[in-house]
């Protein structure tokens, strides 16, 4: 697979929480991360997510906002 988004992080589905037209993907990306997605039925589907199969978690973003604590 090759895509033109630099922020590609390997990992394994730990989660899916189906809904009736979209789900939540949560993939373990090591070192205590975890990366969840919200994405249709059809496309989990498709890509035959399962947990404990591996995926990427992909992020193409044009905005990203950083807060902090106070």
């Amino acid at each position: 697979m090759k895509l033109s988004a630099r922020n590609q992080f390997k990992g394994t589905v730990i989660d899916i929480q189906e809904g009736a037209v979209n789900g939540i993907v949560k993939i373990d990306i090591g070192g205590g991360n975890v990366v969840s997605s919200t994405i249709s039925m059809n496309a989990i589907k498709e890509l035959g997510l399962a947990v404990g199969k591996e995926a990427y978690a992909v992020i193409k973003a044009t905005s990203v906002m950083i807060g902090i604590d106070d």
